[in-house]
């Protein structure tokens, strides 16, 4: 969150555009605000982890939809994350961001024609196309014709999700990391910590996985842990002795990581002042929560980066497949970037086992929990926990953002 006078302090040579008349776009969701806190809180905003969050109308339903715009397909700042991280040029960054963009629009058609054979989908970076798995020849015509490629398996996707859901029941040792379908090896994959892989919990569960139906092993070097972080300077929001990073701006608020606070818990912004209270949180099971926005804040439908002059950036909130691109914002590591690596992965945390996760190759800090993950120009799910950090690599969950949405009602605020 930023002041009026601060952000005009950190970008000079914006000073006449920040200080000015709102411009129409801030006239529209400027509220009244009280008067000890005018020059203060005049350009006040909630940041996605570093960032400006978008406002706009589009319900929660209408958002998996990818708005039609003519503007960049992201920011600056983001394009140039996904260059260092992802070693790509600014040519290849914003190519890949269009075949992304195609891939996300044709999985939902491919999964149609595909019917009951459907055994999941990825994205290929190297091809750039959508590759869908099936288990029958007979649908294979069908799907092509999407525009996706194909790939014949055994087992479809019922097969694999009852054989985690199976999974889900059992009761996980602290050496198993998270498990999840991977449709690109047609199994379930368990994680497990390297150091427990002897361990006679973890073996008796994975004799107990594996009855459950096709399963792979792999292992990982640390256990998953939350990103939340004690209190220290930047650009966050504070509850208690908890810094965490807001995700992403609704109507009336913004949405975050649940172990980050409490229902009615208070909320306070960078500079200290009350923000609001969590008026909904779950953790574990989910990592989801919300908070209201009042006294002198609220939101406005720009997205700013780090270091950067404002840039227009969530147009919705259409699901990136696994391989897509994806990038997140925090208020201690900033922008990086990786590839989403599994969706619906349950994962073991110390406090308990959160389901429907998302896994990604993007590393994350403590501070960073809450904060806003981007594919593109839409918005994917808010930062939960993971393993690592960005000096040497590691991944990261996040709670799919329509879920949250959805459980509490709530609208995305969008460009």
């Amino acid at each position: 969150m930023y002041s009026r006078a601060r952000l005009c302090r950190a970008h000079e040579s914006a000073l006449k555009h920040c200080c000015s008349t709102p411009t129409l776009l801030e006239q529209r969701r400027v509220i009244p605000l009280r008067r000890t806190t005018t020059l203060r809180t005049a350009l006040s905003a909630l940041l996605l982890l570093g960032t400006w969050a978008t406002a706009s109308a589009l319900p929660a339903s209408a958002a998996d939809a990818p708005a039609r715009s003519t503007e960049a397909p992201a920011s600056p700042e983001l394009l140039s994350a996904m260059q260092r991280d992802l070693a790509l040029t600014r040519n290849e960054a914003e190519a890949r961001l269009a075949a992304e963009k195609t891939a996300t629009s044709v999985e939902r058609k491919a999964r149609g024609a595909a019917g009951s054979a459907y055994g999941g989908s990825w994205f290929d970076a190297d091809s750039g196309r959508l590759t869908v798995a099936v288990t029958r020849a007979a649908q294979a015509d069908a799907v092509r014709a999407t525009g996706a490629a194909v790939r014949l398996v055994r087992y479809d996707a019922r097969q694999l999700d009852a054989a985690k859901n199976s999974i889900d029941a059992l009761s996980a040792p602290a050496g198993v990391a998270s498990w999840h379908v991977d449709p690109k090896a047609n199994k379930v994959v368990v994680n497990i910590v390297s150091a427990h892989r002897d361990d006679n919990d973890v073996r008796a569960f994975l004799a107990r996985a594996r009855e459950a139906g096709p399963v792979t092993v792999r292992q990982i070097s640390t256990a998953p842990r939350t990103f939340a972080a004690g209190t220290v300077g930047g650009d966050p929001y504070y509850t208690g002795n908890v810094r965490c990073s807001i995700g992403f701006s609704v109507r009336g608020g913004f949405v975050t990581a649940g172990h980050c606070g409490q229902p009615s818990a208070a909320v306070y912004g960078w500079d200290r002042s009350y923000i609001g209270n969590f008026q909904g949180s779950s953790f574990p099971g989910n990592d989801y929560a919300w908070v209201n926005v009042g006294s002198g804040w609220w939101t406005v439908p720009v997205v700013l980066g780090w270091g950067t002059v404002p840039d227009q950036l969530v147009r919705g909130s259409a699901e990136a497949p696994v391989g897509a691109s994806v990038c997140r914002s925090g208020s201690t590591t900033r922008w990086h970037c990786g590839t989403v690596l599994a969706k619906n992965e349950t994962v073991n945390y110390s406090q308990g086992a959160v389901h429907q996760m998302t896994k990604t190759s993007v590393c994350a800090e403590p501070g960073d929990s809450g904060g806003s993950f981007i594919s593109g120009d839409q918005a994917q799910g808010v930062t939960s926990g993971g393993w690592g950090n960005c000096s040497g690599g590691g991944q990261t969950w996040h709670q799919p953002v329509n879920e949250i949405l959805n459980r509490y009602g709530l609208t995305l605020h969008t460009a």
